[in-house]
């Protein structure tokens, strides 16, 4: 085998869709040879280009594009403490990009390189949100016009946002700005909103919902088993990564199907939920556990216990991650459902290659490798965008106590 080394490693922010996402570049001594990687953690953008460029970057020139373990090993030990969102998405970028070298090289999609199809196209999830039953349900039907069959409902960003809209809040004086949501209000609103769902649009559509991790123990017990009426195809994050064994309960006293894991940046956190198989679906967010070679794994670890993968699919992750999540969608056999949040075509320009969309079905391109392209002309078009508008992260209750999103 040719050696073909790495010659140098950059790093893009581009916020085409006003999200800043980050792109890796592995560059090969062979000068027409290279690959892009997602390395996207929006809310901590910076750190992950520092620690590309200042940490991973030296590391890597002169390393063979044939070892993806061991330069994934040995990246994620390199910093001695590890497992945590920035260094994983400098790792992600990094092994998608040589995954997507892998590819060219052998002149195959990346699904190949894992062993092939599964299945034809790649059955996808919409999000259905708005500040009334009636705009959720409108969303729904233009949703299933489209040909969509699976969608996620909610109101008010994940129940915040509800202060004045239903009811009418009481904070102490001088509480701060925040998204302010009652637990109560949140999950009656819920409840109706699943009913009306059912009532006016019928049996024949997948919902599911999104917890957020909102709830104390006890509420989330409640809540879901209140929930059982309407068949969710599954409840989402009903509680923290600190509560995992709380899902024991969950498990034992409903039947709703659950979903877990877009916080997940450890082993640790998954691995008790699938063995004891008190979760049906793992919700990973791919660069935030280090990409394709850890997820593969995680996977295929997966499998053995019936546990179906629902990759985390937000706008805040770039076409070419979102792309790397449906090479493995293509190719596991207990692939679930894919979270999919649409490209725009600002998304569509810089990153030349996108999967297409069809009756509910996603498709990829079948060019070798990942198969999308980054535009770096274009990029530049839609530089790093500061002070973006985040405020759904900063939920409060309503005596103004913050807690996570």
């Amino acid at each position: 085998m040719k050696s073909i080394t790495i010659r140098d490693v950059k790093v893009f922010v581009t916020a085409p869709h006003g999200i800043n996402l980050v792109v890796v570049k592995v560059e090969t001594s062979e000068p027409e040879l290279f690959g892009y990687g997602c390395a996207t953690f929006t809310w901590r953008y910076k750190a992950v280009v520092t620690a590309v460029e200042e940490y991973l970057r030296p590391f890597l020139i002169g390393r063979s594009v044939h070892d993806i373990e061991d330069i994934w090993q040995s990246m994620m030990g390199s910093s001695y403490w590890r497992n945590g969102p920035v260094l994983n998405n400098a790792l992600s970028g990094v092994d998608e990009a040589l995954w997507d070298i892998k590819g060219k090289l052998a002149g195959m999609p990346v699904y190949s390189l894992l062993g092939g199809k599964a299945r034809e196209g790649i059955a996808l999830y919409r999000h259905a949100d708005g500040n009334s039953i009636e705009e959720v349900e409108e969303k729904i039907h233009k949703y299933m016009e489209e040909g969509f069959r699976y969608i996620r409902v909610h109101m008010g960003t994940y129940g915040g946002n509800f202060d004045g809209s239903i009811q009418k809040m009481q904070h102490p004086e001088n509480a701060p700005a925040g998204a302010y949501y009652q637990t109560r209000t949140y999950m009656q609103s819920v409840i109706r909103l699943f009913d009306r769902v059912r009532t006016d649009i019928g049996w024949n559509l997948e919902i599911m919902h999104d917890i957020h991790e909102r709830l104390s123990l006890a509420d989330t017990l409640a809540f879901t088993k209140e929930m059982e009426q309407f068949k969710p195809f599954f409840i989402e994050d009903a509680l923290r990564p600190d509560q995992m064994t709380y899902f024991k309960y969950l498990r034992e006293q409903t039947t709703v199907p659950l979903a877990m894991g877009e916080l997940f940046t450890n082993p640790l956190e998954w691995k008790t939920l699938i063995q004891n198989q008190w979760i049906d679906f793992i919700r990973c967010h791919l660069s935030d556990i280090g990409g394709i070679t850890p997820a593969k794994k995680l996977a295929a670890f997966a499998e053995a216990y019936q546990v179906r993968t629902a990759w985390h699919g937000p706008n805040d992750l770039s076409p070419i991650g979102m792309a790397a999540q449906m090479h493995l969608d293509l190719n596991c056999s207990n692939f679930g459902i894919q979270e999919f949040a649409g490209f725009n075509e600002a998304e569509e320009e810089v990153f030349p290659g996108c999967p297409q969309v069809r009756n509910g079905y996603a498709y990829l391109n079948d060019t070798p490798g990942i198969g999308v392209g980054f535009d770096e002309k274009a990029a530049k078009k839609y530089p790093a965008v500061e002070n973006v508008d985040y405020s759904w992260m900063f939920s409060r209750l309503e005596d103004g106590t913050a807690v996570r999103p």
